[in-house]
Order: structure tokens, then C-alpha cells, then sequence
């Protein structure tokens, strides 16, 4: 008789199961040690619930308020999960441990990439080639398809002038059943028992949390959204939440679809094969299989490389603001800074905005304001359906706060408002002007802009991307007005 195998909840998905005895484990306390969105606390019980009912007699599926409570004492086996505190549970419970799963490349292989690099050289673009060139994934013999193994240049196109959305058809979502109806009571009574703490807003669920949503979920962006992903990736538009996005990240994170098959069905779509025509555009392609098997995986193994004091460790910039109330209540009516509103309005209806709006809204707008960066990526991790504790220290830390000092990104990622009043259209309604950097009209991120400037020189003046940046600060005529008048704002 096998050993019956402990699955987590972003393990559901058929590369988790080789066809034993399967337990799963639906524990309170880890819906009660954070305070999650509403739609993400619901996503994973739904998730659970679904593969438990799938699996039948297979399956042995406990509630309990903590997973020691039903586990502590018995043989079981694990595939090696994906986050510090989650091992360190499996080490206590003596679990016979299985290596990871879920990713394009093993730990193993980024150990021997990494070996002999200092920890400034792991750069994702390095690593990505060397994965695009072992896998031969769009590759012709040793040369890349189309000569070039990044098309981002390509990729950074404005909306379409004067367009209120992409007009793409609606994006994929499924329907709701009698086990996401069980979930919403539940989660109404855990809440009314003071026993789990939600934000965001209760709503329809929108994210695939079964195998079948899932592929459906797939099949979808790759018919409707993955030719004009590429070029408009950057882009935003207030009527068009989703843009040409796919939200996959959300069952991929669940487990539910494994990235080498999301990277092979893009990939046919450029190529033909399978149920897709081919023809996609090849800077369409790349990037997706870029952002998966380059940023996901390097992001990934990032996690365990850089060690479990990473996200504590790492306050390069010394940002210590705390979050504002906006941030912890998802407010964005409170805020006046129509892109800023707009975005917390959208994360807080839905628990998912797509990456720009994360990188250069929430976190231009966190770096300007020097938030406190482990605070910034709890928060991330709460508030968002896709938020893991792997994916976001490399992402919200090292990205998007440079607070690990250059490890993830070479500079820090800000910018000024005119950045976002040509890649959205935010600006066009908004009290601010993007061209206005002091008086009651400026743009709390033109002029937020330059007071980071400002706060920071000392400490990024050796980074010879910064160069230039610097060099306009110090032309700059306003200088200590705008960093006085930053200094005491109190309206965003």
C-alpha cells in the first residue's frame, strides 16, 4: 500500500498526482493568519473543495483549524513546497519529501547556472537564454526564432488613441456552482466568528479553480487576447480592466496548468500544431514564454537562493513609511490621483490588476513614497488572487522597491506622470497634470518623481544608470520646492 500524499493548495493539479492516495488538508488558521482578499480567501477554498470532490474515493480530504492538528504522526509524502514556512512544516511532521514540481526547470538546474556567480550576475535575461537554448523552445538549431531572444523593444506600444478599451471579446471566466456557494457562507460565518479577516469586495468568482476552467481559461487567451498581448502589454485604459492579459498566473500559481504546457500551446499557436492554426505573432509568443519560462522560473528559484531573510533583509533605499489606510482598505476612492483610485478600485473589486498597474502604479507610487518594502509585499501577497510568498520578494522587494540594492534590477523602477499619461489614459480626467510639478495641479508622481530623486541621491549616485536622472535633478530650478511641497502633501 502506497504512502498517502499531502497535497498543498497550490498543488492541484494532475502533475501533483501520480495516481495514489491523496490527502488535502482545508485549514482554517492559514486563511486566519493574514488578512486576505475576499476573493482570493474564496479562490482557495474553491480550489480545494473542487479537486477534493474530483478525486473521490481517493482522496481523504480534513478540515481543521491547523494542519499539525490532523497530520502530526502520520506516514505521508510530500512534494517540496514553495514557500520557507511550508517546509519547515513538512521537516516537523518527518513527511518523506518528493522533489518540486510546477516549473519549467528544477532546482538542481539553476544551482549549476548559478554556481560561480556572484549574486549581482543572475540576471533573468542571462538565465532565460540559457533555458530557451537547453530546451530548444523557439530556437532554430543554436539561433533564436526570428534572430532575436527578446522582442520587448517591440512590445511597449501606447493604447490605441482616443480607444476606451482594446476591444477584445470579454475575457474567459467561469460559472459559479453549489460548491462556491457553500464557500461564500462559509467564509460569511468565519468572518462573523471574528476567526478570518477579509478585504476587497465580495463579487462573482473570475479565476479557474478547477483543471477543466483552467485549460478553458488558456485555450481562451490564446483565441481572443495572445496577438495583441505582446504589443500592448504595457499599455492600460480605464474601461478595459483585463487589456490583452491572460490572468494565467492565477492557475498556474494554484498548480492547475503546468508552464511547459502553457509555454507549448503559445509556442503552436506561432508554429501550428495541436487544435491552434499557428500564425501568432512571434513578439506576441516571446513574451509570453519569456515571462514564464524566464521571470516565473528565475523568480522562482530566486526564493530559495537568496534565503529566508531576504525580504527582511533587504532595505537598500531606508523606506519606512507605513502602508496608508488607501492601501490597507483597498480605498482608491479616498485617493484623488485618478490612476492610483482607479487601480486600488479595480485590486479591491477583483483581487487581480495586471503587471504594469502593479510595477508602475502601486509600486512607482510605494518607491516614490519610501513604503516600508516587507510591509509592500505582505500586502501584495494578501491582496492579490495570484500573490504567493515566492512569487512576490523578487518581484515587489528587488523589481519594483530596489530594495535589495540592485540584486533584481539594475535601477529603480520609477518614473514621472508623463510615463503614464502616454502608455494610459489615465491622465485625460484626472485633478493633476502629468506636465506639472509644483502648485495644486501637480502630479503627485512628476513631482513625487523628483522628491525620490531627491531622498535617494545619496545612495544610488554610484549607479551609473542613474546618471542622468540625477544630473536633471540637479538642473532642476524648483528643486527644494518640490521636495518641501512634497514633504507636507496631504492630497493625492
Amino acid at each position: 500500500m502506497s504512502t498517502p500524499r499531502f497535497l498543498f493548495a497550490d498543488q492541484l493539479g494532475p502533475h501533483f498526482d501520480d495516481g495514489g492516495a491523496i490527502v488535502l488538508v482545508e485549514a482554517t488558521a492559514v486563511l486566519g493568519r493574514r488578512t486576505y482578499h475576499r476573493a482570493k480567501a474564496h479562490l482557495i477554498l474553491s480550489a480545494l473543495r473542487h479537486r477534493a470532490r474530483e478525486l473521490g474515493d481517493r482522496v481523504e480530504f480534513l478540515r481543521a483549524e491547523h494542519y499539525r492538528d490532523v497530520l502530526r504522526g502520520r506516514d505521508l509524502e510530500v512534494i517540496n513546497p514553495t514557500s520557507w514556512g511550508s517546509r519547515a512544516l513538512v521537516a516537523e511532521l518527518g513527511a518523506t519529501v518528493l522533489p518540486s514540481r510546477g516549473f519549467v526547470t528544477s532546482e538542481q538546474d539553476f544551482a549549476q547556472w548559478a554556481a560561480g556567480r556572484p549574486t549581482s550576475r543572475l540576471l533573468m535575461e542571462d538565465f532565460y537564454r540559457t533555458v530557451r537554448t537547453s530546451t530548444g523552445v523557439l530556437m532554430r538549431g543554436s539561433e533564436p526564432e526570428g534572430a532575436r531572444f527578446n522582442f520587448d523593444h517591440d512590445n511597449r506600444q501606447p493604447p490605441p488613441k482616443g480607444a476606451v478599451s482594446l476591444g477584445l471579446p470579454d475575457v474567459w471566466a467561469p460559472v459559479e456552482d453549489e460548491i462556491d456557494a457553500e464557500v461564500r457562507r462559509d467564509l460569511d460565518r468565519l468572518v462573523a466568528e471574528g476567526r478570518v479577516h477579509l478585504i476587497g469586495a465580495d463579487g462573482p468568482r473570475r479565476f479557474a479553480a478547477t483543471r477543466a476552467e483552467a485549460l478553458a481559461a488558456l485555450d481562451d487567451f490564446i483565441e481572443t487576447r495572445l496577438a495583441d498581448f505582446g504589443p500592448f502589454e504595457d499599455a492600460s485604459l480605464t474601461g478595459d480592466s483585463e487589456m490583452a492579459h491572460s490572468r494565467l498566473s492565477v492557475p498556474l500559481n494554484l498548480g492547475l496548468l503546468h508552464p511547459q504546457e502553457v509555454i507549448d500551446a503559445v509556442v503552436a499557436a506561432y508554429y501550428g500544431g495541436g487544435a491552434h492554426r499557428g500564425g501568432a505573432p512571434l513578439a506576441s509568443v516571446e513574451a509570453v514564454v519569456r515571462q514564464i519560462m524566464g521571470w516565473r522560473d528565475w523568480v522562482w528559484h530566486l526564493y530559495w537562493h537568496l534565503g529566508e531573510d531576504y525580504v527582511a533583509e533587504s532595505n537598500f533605499l531606508a523606506a519606512n513609511e507605513p502602508l496608508p489606510a488607501a492601501f490597507l482598505e483597498l480605498d482608491g476612492a479616498s485617493v484623488k490621483a485618478r490612476c492610483l483610485s482607479h487601480v486600488l478600485d479595480e485590486v479591491n473589486r477583483t483581487g487581480w490588476a495586471h503587471h504594469i498597474q502593479r510595477l508602475m502604479i502601486l509600486g512607482n507610487w510605494s518607491l516614490q513614497r519610501g513604503y516600508q518594502p516587507a510591509a509592500l509585499s505582505d500586502w501584495f501577497i494578501n491582496a492579490f488572487v495570484d500573490g504567493t510568498p515566492w512569487v512576490m520578494p523578487a518581484n515587489v522587494v528587488g523589481m519594483s522597491q530596489h530594495a535589495d540594492g540592485g540584486i533584481v534590477a539594475t535601477k529603480p523602477y520609477a518614473s514621472g506622470g508623463a510615463y503614464i499619461s502616454k502608455m494610459t489614459d489615465f491622465c485625460g480626467a484626472c485633478r493633476f497634470n502629468p506636465k506639472v510639478r509644483l502648485g495644486p495641479d501637480a502630479c503627485p508622481f512628476t513631482a513625487g518623481y523628483w522628491a525620490f530623486l531627491d531622498r535617494v541621491e545619496p545612495r544610488i549616485r554610484g549607479n551609473h544608470r542613474m546618471s542622468q536622472p540625477l544630473a536633471g535633478l540637479r538642473r532642476l530650478a524648483d528643486r527644494d520646492a518640490v521636495v518641501e511641497q512634497e514633504r507636507h502633501r496631504t492630497i493625492w
